[in-house]
């Protein structure tokens, strides 16, 4: 169902456009976390630190895919509030061939790659060839994460939230049901966990496309109104090369502090894969709901509607404070059983260090949430170069942090995981200055 979010009752609007986005990410996180809970408990901790670790680097490949749907979505709901049918529809079909083109070649760059990637990242001998089985068969679903993004992204520039929720809550129970039949019932071990994750991704990937395809003619890419243009075209790589550099550079320094985590050993990464996931569940929500904010900012931009721009940027610096405040305060709390959740009884050296780290992230979880809306923003208002600046910022900090202060032995791991708030807040200081100019200039 298509939503025009340029008029009725501003917070209302995104409220209601956001929760199937945010539902939706939970839902997709569930194919990790499933995987971790369920290997954790059948396999063990190093099983666990191999998946944990994969998580990070498919999430790192993932993330450019994500962030070029994500941002040619910015671009498809600018000319949808605009009501400029023919542009849209050049920018469909630009955008679809070159993510297109862009997956492939990504995909097969990683096969080729698999074992110099697993080497940057110094994996330890006794969990890497376990990781590099799970890692080459998840492999095979990228493709089918590019068409699941690209279509949702897609439907959700139109206003329709609800679709993509559909086929990733039936993809996520899929996974999981596989995942028990495979590695609890099969005892396929790591491979079984592997093939359920992309079997789910098949599902939803190809679902989401046949539907869009079938029941919305005029979102088909490069249908019969559909004409590539070099202007389209350029548009197109601008908005969506602009997000993919953002998501990317964003989780290659995680990449980076991943490598520098399994240099602690196995111990630290069975703890950072298991509080990683729980860390990403719990912030998941504002960052959902800042992707929600950044499409009603293009769709009212392109309908030229000011003062409703100044009032739903408000409105959602309001409620991600406010929902980053009380998750904060449950993470916070909850940490060792949160932590418990993953893994088996007697790990207690595992659950410790992995409750240091969500106490130290939980209690400043507003700093990444304003981070998002500032993404959004910029991204939003036609300006996704300053999504990168804010990246930048923020991870180059927490990188040469992480890098400076985990040798110190006084220090050790801590020194990652106070590296981490602290480029949040550096950004947060930039992106606000910059969007107060920003509106300053549009008054």
């Amino acid at each position: 169902m298509q939503k025009d979010l340029t008029r009725g009752n501003v917070i209302k609007t995104m409220l209601f456009f956001a929760a199937p986005m945010i539902l939706g990410n939970l839902l997709q996180q569930c194919y990790n976390i499933a995987d971790s809970l369920i290997v954790g408990r059948f396999l063990g901790p190093d099983a666990l630190a191999a998946v944990g670790s994969a998580y990070t680097l498919m999430t790192f490949l993932t993330s450019v895919l994500i962030g070029l749907c994500m941002g040619s979505g910015s671009l498809f709901s600018f000319y949808f509030g605009k009501n400029q049918e023919e542009s849209f529809q050049k920018a469909n079909t630009s955008a679809f061939l070159f993510i297109c083109m862009i997956t492939v070649l990504l995909n097969g760059a990683a096969f080729v790659g698999i074992d110099v990637i697993l080497k940057l990242l110094k994996v330890p001998q006794s969990v890497y060839g376990m990781m590099r089985e799970y890692v080459w068969l998840v492999l095979w679903g990228i493709f089918f994460v590019f068409l699941y993004n690209y279509f949702a992204y897609l439907l959700r520039a139109v206003g329709d939230s609800l679709t993509p929720l559909y086929f990733l809550a039936a993809a996520a129970v899929l996974n999981i049901v596989l995942d028990l039949l495979f590695v609890a019932v099969f005892s396929w071990g790591i491979k079984g966990a592997a093939m359920a994750t992309v079997l789910a991704q098949i599902f939803s990937g190809a679902g989401i496309g046949f539907y869009t395809v079938l029941f919305h003619p005029k979102l088909r890419p490069a249908g019969r109104r559909a004409v590539l243009s070099r202007k389209s075209l350029w548009e197109v790589v601008r908005f969506s090369l602009a997000a993919c550099i953002q998501q990317s550079v964003m989780n290659f320094g995680i990449l980076m502090i991943q490598g520098l985590v399994n240099s602690f050993g196995n111990v630290v990464m069975a703890a950072f894969a298991a509080a990683v996931k729980i860390d990403t569940l719990a912030y998941m929500p504002a960052q959902e709901f800042a992707n929600a904010y950044s499409l009603f900012i293009s769709q009212n931009y392109g309908a030229s509607k000011t003062e409703r721009l100044k009032q739903g940027t408000k409105w959602a610096i309001g409620v991600s404070c406010m929902f980053c405040l009380l998750i904060s305060v449950f993470v916070y709390i909850t940490s060792p059983w949160l932590m418990g959740a993953f893994l088996p009884k007697g790990e207690l050296e595992i659950i410790a260090i992995g409750t240091g780290y969500l106490r130290i992230e939980g209690a400043c979880y507003f700093g990444i949430g304003l981070l998002f809306l500032l993404y959004g923003y910029f991204r939003g208002m036609g300006r996704p170069e300053m999504s990168i600046v804010l990246t930048v910022i923020s991870l180059g900090t927490r990188v040469l942090l992480a890098y400076v202060l985990a040798p110190v032995a006084q220090i050790g791991v801590y020194g990652i995981w106070w590296a981490i708030p602290v480029g949040w807040m550096l950004a947060d200081v930039v992106g606000c200055v910059a969007m107060k100019k920003s509106m300053g200039r549009r008054k």
